[in-house]
């Protein structure tokens, strides 16, 4: 079929956008990769050092006649989809020597944990922790002594600060290697019922953890479809994975096997060999439109609206709200996993996951075909299933048939007609929210406002019940430059406490809510922020304000809103504390939340 219209205008509206910044972006490339293999440059006492431990593969790094993976890992115990990648870089060793070639562990980058962070003051680093992901894997490959590159990354910022480094060095190639899901434990919306039981005293702190111990019970990602699990779909529709390798579990053979596959295809694609396939061209326009269809596809993380674009600039490419809210309009909701559903991502890759997916959306002329991805020519490669045959990986042909159309339905019978996000606009400012897990009727609220903070001071009020009526919640002073653009995600079991109590409630705020925002209707990433004298830090309590995810507006109906003077806030006590005094430079100079909030690129 050929492409819809509207990914047609979207991706074009794109390219002319970006042309500027794409060809020097792109001549920046092509100069680098016209100087040949980086080893070359080098000279015999810088290779000396580069080689010193590298024991039996000495000879072969010495020779130039392979190729040499540099390999940057996001290794950790803590993160429990990091985890298991203590051991790939063994793995990626041994099959680099039999394949003739050799890797090395270019570098570590840090891999902070949100969950471990929510509501914590640990949190107000974790939006910039991306940059400094990249900033430490610009550090890792600027010894100049690689022919590709495999990132080891799963989870929220991880992947999206690899990505911007591995754009920056968009002549190397490279492929992202996952570590896949832990297997299921506790149902994702009986751990919601406990958290919505304790919030109001039903149940306490035993249970509480017993139902969390039973839900993150193992290695590998949390099972819900949020910001971990929402990158690694990212990688395969933009072609960054090797073809199915997102949802396989860890500690499997299937799992080894394509991080097997993915060493060997590292080898493959460099410029030593025939089928040079730089990141560079691989990272287009196109690819990151097929990225935007995947995310409103499966209901995706609301973080990604920030996390894309900062990709995106880093290739020379320039992505606005208008981009995704157009797609959004466009692409059906083929996806229920929770919050957006009951199922989790191990239910979802049972049903035909993310194989079947691509191929309808394919054939519906919503994704671009014709790209070029680290695997081959053509998303289509993208459509077939990795098995194991006699101990052997091969590829086949791919679901085409839903498994379970309560979570995965093709897109001529969709959950909705459109897509999971929506932009917001008014004179409250710039934002968006998140529809896809919200019920219809809850798609436009207009009630006073409460003004808060913090949001702690939000739970303070709830618990003093300070919450009778329709309200619409407001949380400024959230923003990237007030202190770091925490998540509010621990807000979430309050808010959904007094909607399920009858009230019409919304959440206004220049913050972000997690990757697994759910049923209530937060309009997000709301800028100009508090801060920077935006619309939020003119509000007051009382003021009627109506957040409408039907029309996409956000507006404070009192009169004279507009004229009043914003207020300031006291963020000196945001500036200091659990190595928030090493990022005040980050917070200075943090770009607007609508642009991705960058700060490196």
């Amino acid at each position: 079929m050929s492409l819809h219209a509207t990914i047609a205008r979207v991706t074009d509206r794109i390219e002319k956008r970006s042309e500027d910044i794409r060809t020097r972006y792109l001549d920046r490339m092509r100069a680098a990769a016209s100087e040949g293999p980086r080893r070359a440059h080098l000279t015999c006492g810088n290779q000396a050092h580069a080689y010193a431990a590298m024991g039996q593969d000495k000879d072969a790094l010495v020779a130039q006649r392979a190729g040499n993976i540099g390999i940057v890992t996001a290794y950790n115990d803590m993160l429990s989809a990091h985890q298991p990648f203590e051991h790939y870089p063994d793995i990626i060793r041994a099959t680099a020597r039999d394949n003739g070639g050799t890797a090395q562990v270019a570098g570590g980058v840090p891999a902070m944990c949100d969950g471990v962070t929510q509501g914590q003051v640990g949190m107000e680093l974790s939006l910039f922790s991306r940059d400094v992901i990249a900033l430490a894997t610009g550090v890792s490959l600027s010894h100049n002594t690689y022919d590709s590159a495999v990132y080891l990354g799963v989870c929220d910022k991880i992947v999206p600060g690899l990505v911007m480094a591995a754009a920056t060095f968009g002549y190397i190639p490279g492929l992202f290697i996952p570590a896949g899901p832990m297997v299921s434990g506790l149902p994702n919306d009986e751990k919601a019922k406990v958290r919505q039981k304790f919030a109001t005293g039903e149940v306490g702190r035993d249970a509480l953890m017993q139902a969390e111990m039973a839900s993150y019970h193992g290695p590998g990602t949390c099972t819900f479809y949020g910001t971990a699990n929402s990158n690694q779909m990212l990688m395969e529709f933009m072609g960054l994975h090797m073809p199915g390798t997102s949802f396989v579990n860890p500690g499997t053979p299937l799992r080894k096997a394509l991080t097997i596959a993915a060493t060997k295809r590292a080898l493959e694609i460099t410029q030593l060999g025939n089928d040079y396939r730089p990141v560079c061209d691989v990272l287009d326009a196109r690819a990151f439109v097929n990225g935007i269809v995947g995310l409103m596809a499966t209901g995706g993380s609301t973080n990604l609206v920030l996390h894309l674009p900062a990709m995106a600039r880093a290739a020379g490419v320039l992505l606005e709200l208008e981009d995704f809210d157009d797609i959004s309009s466009v692409t059906p909701l083929m996806a229920k996993v929770y919050p957006n559903g009951l199922a989790d991502v191990n239910h979802f890759h049972a049903a035909g996951g993310l194989g079947f997916m691509i191929g309808d959306l394919l054939d519906e002329g919503l994704l671009h075909a014709d790209v070029k991805t680290v695997a081959g020519d053509g998303l289509a490669l993208y459509t077939q299933e990795p098995v194991l045959r006699n101990g052997e990986l091969v590829y086949g042909p791919g679901a085409t048939q839903t498994q379970n159309d309560k979570i995965l339905r093709p897109s001529g019978d969709a959950f909705q007609s459109t897509g999971g996000l929506k932009q917001l606009r008014g004179n409250l400012g710039h934002g968006m929210m998140k529809v896809s897990a919200v019920a219809p009727e809850r798609h436009i609220v207009e009630a006073p406002a409460r003004v808060f903070h913090t949001q702690e001071a939000v739970k303070d009020a709830f618990k003093a019940g300070a919450f009778e009526s329709d309200t619409v919640i407001v949380v400024r002073f959230q923003g990237p430059r007030s202190n770091g653009m925490p998540e509010l995600h621990s807000l979430t079991p309050t808010l959904a406490v007094l909607q399920d109590r009858g009230l019409k409630v919304a959440l206004v705020t220049d913050g972000r809510m997690s990757g697994a925002s759910g049923k209530v209707p937060a309009a997000i990433h709301v800028c100009p922020e508090a801060a920077d004298g935006g619309p939020l830090a003119k509000l007051q309590d009382g003021d009627m304000v109506r957040v409408d995810a039907v029309n996409g507006k956000i507006t404070c109906l009192t009169k004279g809103f507009e004229d009043r003077t914003p207020v300031t806030a006291d963020l000196s006590g945001n500036g200091h504390g659990v190595g928030r005094e090493l990022f005040s430079v980050f917070r200075n100079a943090v770009g607007l939340a609508s642009e991705g909030a960058g700060v490196v690129v």
